[in-house]
């Protein structure tokens, strides 16, 4: 199953020059997805994971069905003013702008094996503010997954050394 198929692009969103990569129709798409979350699994092998990282706000959509599978704990890391608890906060650079992340003070314990996951590896700024939220916390990162890399913008090279995949790349 080609799941790069699923992925629509729209043009000039969220502003001009941007083309927006859509993950609603491989998200309408059962087999899709099934085929999305046992890709991740096998990237993943045999490691124990803890807590399994979802980055706001597509990044929880797979993130949760792997955590359940994972039988491991879901956490959300999200834009500033949205989780209730006491917060730790990393700000970054994105392809469009800046931005700041939020993860719950009390979310990862020291030494907990941590997969990290996002829909899409762009610049980088957004998966390195989450895995130094993490680090911060005491988490190890055992991983950072994504649905797709847009390889041309050099994302991985924010996140060396740390093992990334991805299911496909543009």
């Amino acid at each position: 199953m080609k799941l790069e198929t699923y992925i629509r692009d729209i043009q000039d969103f969220p502003k001009p020059g941007i083309v927006y990569k859509d993950i609603t129709p491989l998200l309408q798409n059962p087999e899709a997805m099934r085929e999305g979350v046992k890709r991740f699994l096998e990237n993943l092998g045999d490691v124990k994971i803890d807590k399994v990282v979802g980055i706001e706000s597509r990044g929880f959509f797979f993130a949760t069905l792997l955590a359940e599978k994972l039988n491991a704990g879901f956490i959300p890391i999200r834009k500033p003013g949205k989780l209730p608890f006491t917060t730790i906060k990393e700000s970054y650079s994105l392809e469009y702008g800046t931005d700041t992340l939020e993860i719950h003070s009390d979310a990862i314990q020291k030494g907990e094996k941590v997969l990290i996951h996002d829909d899409v590896l762009a610049t980088g700024g957004t998966a390195a503010a989450a895995c130094k939220l993490v680090e911060d916390l005491g988490g190890e990162i055992v991983q950072l997954n994504f649905l797709m890399d847009l390889d041309f913008l050099k994302g991985r090279e924010k996140l060396v050394p740390h093992n990334v995949t991805s299911l496909f790349t543009f």
